[in-house]
């Protein structure tokens, strides 16, 4: 990989490219889909994209925590080390970290509100987030359990997306 040209530019270009980053890679992920799904089918595509999340997912978290150095479980470092997910950058999930559970609500989803504009309606992502979300969990810390409390197909607010609980499970001992 040449990184050359990154040291030319300056921390707002820098800025700008990061932002291109992410768009681009949201923009490839919608198109990925959507042409799956024309070709063989809707049910098709959510399920090759649940797989495909649930293991990119884990491969994230592994570099994440290598890179940034994390070494806290539990969910302090379930959140430390989503935050620098990109996805969660790309959608700005609000997370509310509490005593014994970490909610994550997303109010606007980019990936629904694009497909909703051209026409296309909501896509079943339940399975694909929970196969994602438990896969980059589990490389934190294997105590961590997922509950989706609503995701499409799900019935959900005019003003919210989907919203998940993480907490850990008492039944396995290990170090918060």
């Amino acid at each position: 990989m040449n990184r050359d040209f990154l040291a030319r530019m300056t921390d707002g270009e820098k800025k700008d490219y990061l932002e291109f980053l992410l768009w681009h890679y949201r923009v490839v992920d919608a198109f990925w889909f959507i042409y799956i799904a024309e070709e063989y089918g809707q049910s098709v595509a959510e399920t090759i994209n649940e797989r495909v999340w649930g293991r990119v997912a884990s491969m994230a978290a592994e570099y994440i925590i290598s890179r940034f150095s994390i070494t806290e479980k539990g969910l302090k470092g379930f959140v430390k080390a989503l935050r620098h997910f990109p996805w969660a950058i790309i959608v700005d999930y609000h997370i509310e970290e509490r005593p014994d559970e970490v909610i994550i609500t997303v109010p606007s989803c980019p990936t629904q509100e694009a497909r909703i504009r051209r026409g296309l309606g909501e896509y079943v992502c339940r399975e694909m987030h929970r196969a994602e979300f438990t896969s980059f969990a589990k490389v934190i810390d294997e105590r961590i359990r997922v509950e989706c409390l609503f995701a499409p197909p799900d019935p959900h607010p005019a003003d919210l997306f989907c919203t998940w609980r993480f907490f850990l499970d008492p039944g396995i001992t290990g170090t918060t």
